[in-house]
């Protein structure tokens, strides 16, 4: 229970950290004061190092259900633990998103996208599917890559967080235009549950949850078979 409340509280932190940014100062109308893209992704990264500081002695910090998979399939987490932690970090990021819509919608504002995840008139810049399945696929696949390979036993101790914080806003500077960005299929959910646009964020999900997992899944693979001897460790 102690490790769930983690990944809840984790993963709450990470879609009202990130997505709150996304939402509430990206673009401050009338200013030339928002974040931009670079600060966006820059949010994202850093509720990754925080929470890994924080929670990772407890739970692992994996805040993601496709990190969770990827390291189940690396031999990194046992089987028993994963449904307890997608159930949580999927909760934790709706209950993110709640509280970023009531502080979004504090001021007469209308959510429209609401920072969702999507791909032709859900594309920040209009990609097409295929380009969203690719760039979700790698995005997750490097994702997986740099936490398998920071956390691993002989990695230098004590930057993991750090490493995967930054290796996250790396993969949305390269991936917000694409489709805003997931990774995360707990992120991507929470989103979509509260958000008005045209193009129908929940119609367009399915991608957010099998890019990623698929990416997740083949990452595991690979660095099991890079570095077997963590796998029996």
């Amino acid at each position: 229970m102690k490790k769930l409340m983690a990944e809840f509280i984790g993963t709450f932190w990470l879609v009202l950290g990130g997505c709150g940014s996304a939402m509430l100062a990206a673009n401050i109308p009338n200013s030339e004061m928002g974040i931009a893209y670079i600060g966006v992704a820059l949010a994202f990264g850093l509720t990754v190092v925080s929470m890994a500081y924080s929670i990772g002695h407890i739970s692992g910090c994996h805040l993601n259900p496709a990190v969770s998979i990827g390291l189940f399939v690396g031999g990194r987490f046992d089987s028993k633990e994963l449904p307890g932690y997608i159930v949580a970090q999927v909760l934790g990021g709706i209950f993110g998103a709640l509280i970023l819509y009531v502080i979004v919608t504090g001021n007469g504002s209308e959510v429209g996208s609401f920072a969702s995840n999507g791909y032709d008139a859900g594309s920040p810049h209009g990609y097409s599917i295929v380009a969203a399945l690719i760039t979700e696929i790698v995005m997750t696949f490097m994702f997986l890559i740099i936490i398998l390979g920071a956390t691993h036993s002989k990695a230098p101790k004590g930057f993991a967080g750090l490493a995967i914080g930054l290796g996250l806003t790396l993969i949305h500077l390269i991936s917000i235009p694409v489709t805003n960005t997931s990774v995360n299929p707990a992120r991507s959910t929470s989103q979509a549950l509260f958000a008005s646009a045209d193009w129908s964020p929940l119609g367009q999900l399915w991608l957010f949850w099998v890019a990623p997992i698929v990416g997740a899944i083949l990452a595991g693979l690979v660095y099991k078979f890079m570095s077997p001897e963590e796998a029996e460790a």
